[in-house]
């Protein structure tokens, strides 16, 4: 089946996240079995995927695979470029390093197409942008705006961490003339189990900025509600770690592991706005997902969900670590 590539909203409610493909979660991502995992995605309704050429090799994986999908397998299955969406970032290189120059962003679009085997982009957001000044911001934003108008890429927004500050930079983008309504937000780590600040900012992006396309990402918390321990990397608080690894600990004695309670929580409760993005290493961990997205299609999540989510919110993570939320980019005095 064909994509309305003119058309982001129809992408799918699971998109296939590609930071997994990345030494922060893989030791070795080009040994994640990704030609298999697209071909459950693509089989089973997901239609779109999502990357950065800050997630390292991601690109480059991603790339080769859909370019390997286009020729037929032993059983005669293949997926051509008519078929998926394609979403990419712009402007972050590494941890520290962000480059939101007109010169970088067309640069960095224009190396994306090369890595991904494709002539076009369906949707590219500008990666991270509470890390930088927000006159940078808008003046990259403007060069997307340019190569939209070129057909490079068909859709544009921006992704990032602090909620109010990508809330507050759609509207001013949707007031600039350059720039307009954006047609994407990539959210991540505001819509889970722990921190659902997201949804209190849904109006202000949807409808006063006149966003498209309000995608949900990081439903684990970028690893807070896994059972499999929290990344060292993470940068939420002592407390809050060891409130989800209270939390984790809670679910595994009643049955049920938290990253699928998580799964499900955050898919069922987000579906009716828009994609969640999920990152995955394997094809299991893609059924999985399948899996907990098609339990939140009924009219409400188990019973013993709803308990257990009732009680880590509100017994375990307590009005202090519920919307706890740390420390991301620099200051922005533009903000009100």
């Amino acid at each position: 089946m064909t994509v309305d590539h003119n058309d982001i909203t129809k992408v799918s409610k699971i998109i296939l996240g590609g930071a997994t493909l990345n030494t922060q979660y893989n030791d070795n991502p080009e040994e994640v079995p990704i030609v298999d995992m697209l071909k459950h995605a693509f089989t089973n309704g997901i239609n779109a995927i999502d990357t950065s050429p800050y997630y390292g090799p991601s690109e480059i994986i991603f790339g080769q695979a859909l370019h390997k999908l286009k020729s037929p397998d032993e059983d005669g299955l293949s997926f051509t470029r008519d078929q998926y969406y394609i979403c990419t970032k712009v402007g972050r290189i590494k941890l520290e390093e962000f480059d939101y120059s007109p010169k970088a962003v067309r640069a960095s679009v224009l190396r994306s197409c090369e890595r991904l085997d494709t002539d076009y982009l369906d949707l590219v957001y500008l990666h991270d942008v509470e890390f930088v000044e927000f006159t940078k911001s808008m003046e990259a934003l403007k060069e997307l705006r340019k190569l939209k108008e070129e057909g490079v890429i068909r859709h544009f927004g921006l992704s990032g961490y602090p909620v109010k500050y990508l809330a507050f930079l759609c509207n001013e983008c949707a007031k600039h003339p350059e720039i307009g309504p954006l047609d994407a937000v990539l959210s991540y780590c505001n819509y889970n189990i722990q921190n659902t600040t997201l949804e209190k900012y849904i109006n202000s992006i949807r409808k006063d900025a006149k966003v498209k396309l309000l995608s949900n990402a990081s439903i684990l918390g970028m690893s807070l509600l896994r059972s499999q321990g929290i990344h060292s990397f993470h940068p939420a608080s002592d407390e809050l770690k060891a409130k989800c690894r209270q939390a984790a600990e809670y679910t595994h004695k009643h049955g049920v592991e938290i990253q699928d309670l998580a799964n499900r929580y955050a898919m069922f409760n987000w579906h009716k706005y828009g994609p969640t993005v999920i990152g995955v290493s394997n094809v299991a961990e893609l059924q999985d997902a399948i899996i907990d997205y098609q339990i939140t299609e009924k009219d409400k999540l188990p019973e013993n969900d709803i308990k257990l989510v009732k009680h880590i919110q509100e017994e375990i993570l307590g009005t202090e670590h519920y919307n706890e939320t740390w420390d991301s980019g620099i200051p922005h005095p533009e903000l009100p």
